[in-house]
């Protein structure tokens, strides 16, 4: 019995909580009563300067850097289980999840032009980067956004380089000159996301109290009163991330790897000027706006876009930024590829915790994990000078079993029969989301011979 004693979203009505609160209680309501649950999440994760692709093979799997120029590698199409195999060092934090991993290499965004940053490109198969301004068009988490609709279309968060920057338009858009902001300050993003609900006095209430819980303390009584036990407890899992909130201090000493030795003192993350704190503290919303319900598109930019890509990583014990580190350069004892491992093994932290958070939280006949894809890439492709031969890809979920995962792909080099582009990926994702949609960007001239349209049906389950 899911209600043992009033409908909770009557009793909720119009009060502060309910737009928090409906999501959640519709679903244990739905789930209760053995009906299916139909939602779908996508998160894009977008780290600047690049990602070398033999980086990204599992153990036991040399992939040799491939010539960037056409025709520039193997002919053959390489599809490898991870189900025994170890993952590279800075994607081993999410091993707890190798079943629903895809690790694609090989794929092509030439369109784009390259550079330090594809900007709108990379998200867009558009052209930008060396080919001059980036063309602003549709990107991926916008077409996504429309096919999905959320009470938040779609949610930016992510950091800049400059603490000053409250908002940057860097790397998504709805359209031909309709970009998309991402907040780069969390206390700004918190404010507008979980202070969305109040008005009025209401809102300086919340402001005042700075914590969801606080300011829904007394619906959240409400609903719990009308929960049987079983729904009581997976209300649970989805107060926890609210908890989650709470702690404002630094958690950066707690990861394994990326310890600091003489980092600064733990502080609010959410106003630190250390930018791994303000990154945290991002991935930390990102969860509790998913979880809400407030959105079904989110995307995170640790500092993607061209006015942003040289970030130095105070943070993780680093003092030369990524163009250091782009043109070879190695610090603390470490070479420019172990740096970009160090750096990259960061974010993959950050996305286990996400995914955890996601995982713990029941839906249907599993996890609000298993209804989401989490896709990581570098807005810079494959180099600090990148020429986007290849554009390396990290997809965690599969939507209900609609993506074979548990993979290591390598598709021919460029100009190989059996190439394919990032436009591919990007329809991939549009029909997980249920669109019919056979085409997305814009077609690569220098494969002209070639079929740019369709899914990747190698990874569709």
């Amino acid at each position: 019995m899911f209600f043992n004693r009033r409908d909770a979203l009557k009793t909720l009505g119009l009060s502060a909580g309910a737009t928090f609160l409906h999501p959640i209680l519709t679903q244990l309501k739905a789930h209760a009563a053995g009906q299916p649950i139909s939602a779908k999440r996508f998160v894009f994760v977008v780290e600047s300067n690049g990602v070398k692709p033999q980086q990204m093979p599992p153990a036991g799997i040399e992939r040799k850097e491939r010539p960037q120029s056409a025709l520039n590698g193997p002919a053959e199409f390489i599809d490898v289980p991870l189900a025994d195999k170890d993952l590279a060092f800075s994607l081993q934090p999410v091993s707890e999840w190798k079943n629903k991993l895809t690790i694609v290499n090989g794929l092509s965004g030439q369109i784009c032009g390259g550079g330090h940053s594809n900007d709108f490109g990379a998200l867009g198969a558009v052209p930008g980067g060396r080919k001059g301004t980036a063309e602003v068009h549709e990107t991926i988490d916008a077409a996504l956004a429309r096919t999905l609709p959320g009470i938040f279309p779609h949610v930016g968060l992510g950091i800049s380089k400059r603490m000053e920057n409250n908002v940057v338009y860097s790397i998504s858009a709805w359209g031909k000159g309709k970009k998309m902001p991402i907040v780069c300050q969390p206390q700004q993003a918190y404010n507008t996301l979980f202070g969305s609900v109040a008005e009025g006095s209401a809102r300086q209430e919340f402001v005042a109290k700075n914590n969801v819980l606080d300011f829904l303390k007394d619906d959240i009584k409400a609903a719990e009163a009308s929960l049987a036990g079983p729904e009581r407890e997976q209300f649970g899992a989805y107060l926890e991330t609210f908890e989650s909130l709470r702690d404002r201090q630094s958690r950066l000493n707690e990861i394994q790897y990326t310890l600091r030795e003489k980092g600064p003192v733990p502080s609010d993350k959410y106003t630190s000027a250390v930018e791994t704190d303000r990154l945290d503290a991002q991935f930390d919303i990102a969860a509790a706006t998913l979880i809400c319900g407030l959105t079904n598109v989110l995307t995170i930019s640790s500092a993607a876009g061209e006015q942003d890509f040289d970030i130095c990583f105070t943070g993780l014990g680093l003092k030369q930024g990524k163009h250091h580190t782009g043109h070879g350069g190695g610090q603390n004892n470490m070479d420019y590829l172990q740096t970009y491992d160090y750096i990259r093994r960061y974010h993959f932290d950050l996305i286990a915790g996400l995914c955890k958070k996601l995982d713990a939280v029941k839906e249907g006949d599993g996890t609000m994990l298993d209804n989401t894809v989490i896709v990581y890439l570098s807005d810079g492709a494959e180099a600090h000078h990148s020429r986007c031969w290849e554009w390396p890809m990290v997809v965690i979920g599969n939507i209900g079993g609609q993506l074979k995962t548990g993979r290591y792909v390598d598709y021919p080099g460029y100009g190989q029969p059996g190439h394919r582009t990032i436009a591919n990926m990007y329809v991939t994702l549009l029909h997980l989301a249920g669109s019919s949609r056979d085409s997305f960007g814009m077609a690569d001239p220098g494969l002209k011979d070639f079929n740019q349209h369709g899914p990747l049906e190698e990874l569709l389950g």
